[in-house]
């Protein structure tokens, strides 16, 4: 994409976010500066800019995956500063929104802890969020600023349309299946997507009752928003394979991976599973079945769109039409 540059954008990438940030930087053709930290003896931290951000139009990539609280208390420190500095906008490319499946009261007395950081994010300086797949979409509602929740579907149509296999898209539950109808559209699927039938009974615990939707001898994409722990859409799969799937794949814009990658490499019946770099996973580049998908241009056409701005309805478009 060409863009008229602005002198007053400047784009910093978190510790934890910056090959990401670097990348975005390369293909939007702008530089990415690192933030300056300082950790005292007590563990507090100090975070800070060594560039001017005065009536500066900043962007923050980052995410508050694990260790949740550290990364999310960083990057609030930094908004702070940035404030202070007097920059003129302060937008956060949130690529992973930690504390999102706290999105509601299941019982008494428990918190929305989604709710809580959307608060935190906002009295702290940030006037922009952007995300990518937020666990619930209405979490948007939690916000008194504006917020780009993006759709990790786009990215995923443009790998599966370079394979030859058509899909089946499998939602791993009924909250998923607005995103499996999204992704099968996207690929033009003439196949109906199938429904996991599930009951949670516990944090990272489940019980699959059935499915809905006809898998047998078809070859199937599991597509969730999150890959945690991984038990529950690994026994996913093994439903299908009982239903007679053929080749399965297990997709997710965010790999948290929180037992690791293992389980996943030795089981048989999983052929490969595809994420997104939404958290920095290079420490797992050795395992075979796992494929890695850059996020980096997608947000940099959106990070330009906003800077330009211009809507992000072009950048869907050329992802929907395979243009990208």
């Amino acid at each position: 994409m060409q863009n008229n540059k602005e002198d007053n954008v400047v784009i910093f990438g978190m510790e934890n976010s910056f090959n990401l940030a670097k990348e975005i930087g390369e293909t939007i053709n702008r530089e990415v500066f690192p933030v300056q930290k300082i950790t005292f003896a007590d563990g507090e931290q100090l975070l800070y800019s060594n560039s001017t951000v005065r009536n500066q139009v900043v962007f923050i990539v980052c995410n508050t995956a694990k260790p949740v609280n550290d990364n999310l208390m960083a990057l609030l420190i930094f908004i702070d500063s940035l404030k202070r500095a007097s920059a003129k906008r302060i937008n956060v490319v949130l690529t992973y929104y930690g504390y999102a499946r706290q999105d509601r009261k299941v019982s008494g007395r428990q918190p929305i802890s989604s709710k809580l950081v959307a608060d935190l994010l906002t009295v702290a300086g940030a006037t922009k969020v952007i995300t990518i797949d937020l666990h619930n979409p209405s979490i948007q509602g939690f916000f008194n600023i504006p917020l780009d929740d993006l759709r990790g579907q786009f990215i995923f149509s443009n790998e599966l349309r370079k394979r030859e296999d058509k899909f089946v898209i499998v939602s791993p539950d009924h909250g998923g299946a607005v995103r499996a109808r999204q992704l099968s559209e996207l690929l033009h699927n003439n196949e109906e997507i199938a429904v996991i039938d599930k009951r949670r009974t516990g944090p990272n615990q489940s019980e699959i009752m059935g499915l809905l939707g006809d898998v047998s001898n078809k070859n199937v994409v599991i597509y969730d928003d999150i890959i945690d722990t991984g038990g529950t859409i690994l026994n996913a799969a093994r439903v299908l394979k009982q239903y007679g799937a053929k080749k399965i794949i297990i997709a997710a814009t965010h790999g948290l991976f929180s037992r690791g990658f293992e389980m996943f490499e030795n089981e048989e019946i999983v052929d490969e599973v595809i994420i997104t770099n939404s958290i920095n996973q290079d420490h797992l580049k050795h395992f075979k079945k796992l494929n890695v998908l850059s996020i980096a241009n997608f947000l940099g056409l959106v990070i330009e769109a906003n800077i330009q701005r211009k809507s992000i309805t072009e950048v869907y478009d050329d992802y929907g039409n395979g243009n990208i």
